[in-house]
């Protein structure tokens, strides 16, 4: 049980504007959730995100209703009953796995029956620009193994063909954040087939997936923002091929290994993504990504400064965040975090024990 819960606002200001379909972002705009048990102090991050009708202060509203509800504390099997899933379930739900980790001395990892986080092929995100400026980003990214193309419904084609020729070898997936039509999806098969694109992820808007039915797509299809929670699944089946795992969406980690399980089970290959965050979001996260057939966790790696002991991209693997910033079963009385990361395990197939 939890003794002392406080939850406050966080601005991370970005290394460079980031624009999507929906918009442009200077900031990640994130709540940062404290969880207290004597001297051990349980850490957790969310980001609000406006598609979901969230807001900082309604993040920050529904975490205040624990605390009034509960003022003696809860488990993780109480909160994924008192609060939906969304970011304000994530911010306690990570929190909670941290403060058992340092209450039973063990790692996040060991709780799982899992080894430490393997370093991860992780996408690195191509913002939403003009050909020229995106094909300039390309180029400077064309070593590695994965980009992420972000297009809207203006001349996408013109944008992954820039994207492609700047970085001939990388695999590369897009992302219009439901901003295409069917006839736009149709028109961009042969353009999809040439740049070589292995996945597009949420071309149409959530709602109007059925139109997938029976669509014989030249990439892959991902449900992103169709995709919450594990109930989401028996209707994108024959629709999708891939779901995002978006602990944001799940409403935490425990939500993301429920969704993880199911969707493996119903034939989903796995994607794991994030919000605009640091690396205290990204940690538990990467529970999920070792099971994932894609990865996305760049978030911090577009901030201009993160937390001590963050993720890293070091040769197009995302390193593992310190054992000390969450879930590393060491004890911590107060909210400091290490200045050097954790050490890094070759990727490997690990089975999943999951602890409920």
């Amino acid at each position: 049980m939890l003794s002392w819960l406080s939850a406050h606002p966080r601005s991370w200001p970005l290394a460079v504007p980031f624009r999507i379909s929906r918009g442009l972002r200077t900031t990640a705009e994130v709540v940062e959730v404290h969880v207290r048990d004597g001297d051990h102090v349980g850490r957790g991050e969310s980001t609000p995100y406006a598609r979901y009708g969230e807001t900082t202060a309604s993040v920050l509203a529904q975490i205040e209703t624990l605390t009034r509800a509960a003022p003696r504390g809860i488990d993780r099997a109480q909160l994924q009953r008192m609060l939906p899933p969304g970011a304000a379930r994530n911010a306690v739900d990570a929190a909670l796995w941290d403060l058992e980790s340092q209450r039973r001395g063990a790692s996040v990892a060991t709780l799982l029956g899992q080894t430490a986080p393997p370093c991860l092929p992780s996408a690195q995100t191509i913002g939403l620009d003009t050909a020229e400026r995106m094909a300039s980003a390309a180029r400077g990214h064309a070593h590695l193994d994965l980009l992420k193309i972000k297009v809207g419904a203006d001349d996408p084609a013109r944008l992954i063909r820039a994207v492609r020729e700047a970085a001939p070898l990388a695999r590369l997936m897009v992302d219009p954040n439901e901003s295409w039509t069917l006839a736009l999806l149709q028109a961009m098969q042969p353009v999809l087939a040439e740049a070589r694109v292995e996945l597009v992820e949420q071309p149409l808007p959530a709602g109007e997936d059925a139109q997938l039915a029976g669509f014989d797509s030249a990439a892959l299809l991902c449900a992103d923002e169709s995709c919450h929670v594990a109930t989401d699944l028996p209707r994108l089946r024959g629709l999708y091929q891939v779901v995002n795992i978006k602990l944001d969406k799940t409403g935490g980690l425990t939500g993301a290994l429920s969704l993880l399980d199911a969707a493996q089970a119903q034939g989903f290959d796995i994607m794991v993504g994030c919000m605009g965050c640091s690396s205290l979001a990204i940690a538990p996260a990467l529970h999920v990504a070792r099971h994932a057939r894609f990865i996305d966790l760049d978030g911090p790696l577009w901030l201009r400064e993160d937390h001590p002991g963050g993720v890293s991209f070091v040769g197009g693997l995302l390193q593992p965040t310190s054992p000390q910033l969450w879930g590393g079963g060491l004890r911590r009385a107060d909210t400091r975090a290490p200045t050097s990361p954790a050490p890094c395990p070759q990727p490997a197939d690990v089975p999943v024990a999951h602890v409920r």
